[in-house]
């Protein structure tokens, strides 16, 4: 199944590609593609958005901002992601969701943190766009194990945002398509093996808790622990995809 490409813009020699796959995203995509525009960065870096054929102004939304569109029929957040690093040009790949909003010198914190070595992986606290106390609790919560998680040896990383090599990408075979959900977990468990994952607790990025507003506080934490993560944790099983209902 062939793929459109929209080349709005090339980039000269980018050393970052920024991949974005969206789904009927025009209500939020708009606010993370300008504070991607607005990083403090100096080293070239481009900005690929994968489509899986929105119906509603994603795609022109997306024209305005990205260097890159790349619209695809096949649906999946691991897909998404998969297919953006094909068309990608830059060795550090970032991957940010397309209502996940990055204050301007995340991505210059990432580049030097991931640059090093022995690191595979890097990313930072998620904070919640909403003053409800009680969501920036349950945020507060999963940055901590979040950070546990990597202690531990077993790292567990959003897939909000999180920035690796092209080289460690191409080495675990990308993202698991099979995987509805918790893919990014699968991800990030896979590179720690090849090197050192990084959560640089100097910045942030702010992010749309639209899911668990629609669920309820509770329900959410009912839902995360016990119908999701648990089943992939003991049973590496896709379990919670029929409630979770993915939005790309």
């Amino acid at each position: 199944m062939k793929n459109k490409i929209i080349v709005v813009r090339n980039v000269k020699n980018p050393k970052i590609s920024v991949i974005i796959p969206t789904l009927n995203e025009e209500k939020y995509m708009e606010k993370t593609l300008l504070s991607l525009k607005a990083q403090t960065i100096k080293v070239p870096y481009e900005i690929i958005v994968v489509d899986s054929n929105s119906k509603d102004r994603t795609v022109e939304i997306a024209r305005k901002y990205a260097d890159k569109v790349i619209i695809t029929k096949r649906k999946g957040i691991a897909v998404g992601r998969n297919v953006g690093v094909k068309y990608a040009r830059g060795e550090i790949l970032v991957f940010v969701d397309a209502d996940t909003v990055l204050l301007p010198n995340v991505l210059e914190k990432a580049y030097n943190e991931i640059r090093k070595r022995d690191v595979s992986l890097v990313s930072c606290p998620i904070v919640p766009m909403t003053p409800s106390l009680l969501l920036h609790l349950m945020y507060r919560v999963y940055n901590q194990f979040s950070i546990s998680s990597i202690k531990f040896g077993k790292p567990q990383i959003s897939g909000m945002f999180m920035v690796t090599k092209r080289k460690i990408f191409d080495a675990v075979g990308g993202f698991n398509e099979n995987l509805k959900i918790l893919e990014d977990f699968d991800f990030s468990e896979k590179v720690s093996k090849l090197g050192k994952v990084k959560m640089i607790t100097s910045v942030f990025v702010l992010t749309s808790p639209r899911r668990l507003e629609k669920w309820g506080k509770l329900k959410s934490a009912i839902n995360y622990v016990f119908l999701i993560y648990l089943p992939y944790l003991f049973a590496k099983k896709d379990a919670g995809w029929k409630i979770y209902k993915p939005i790309r």
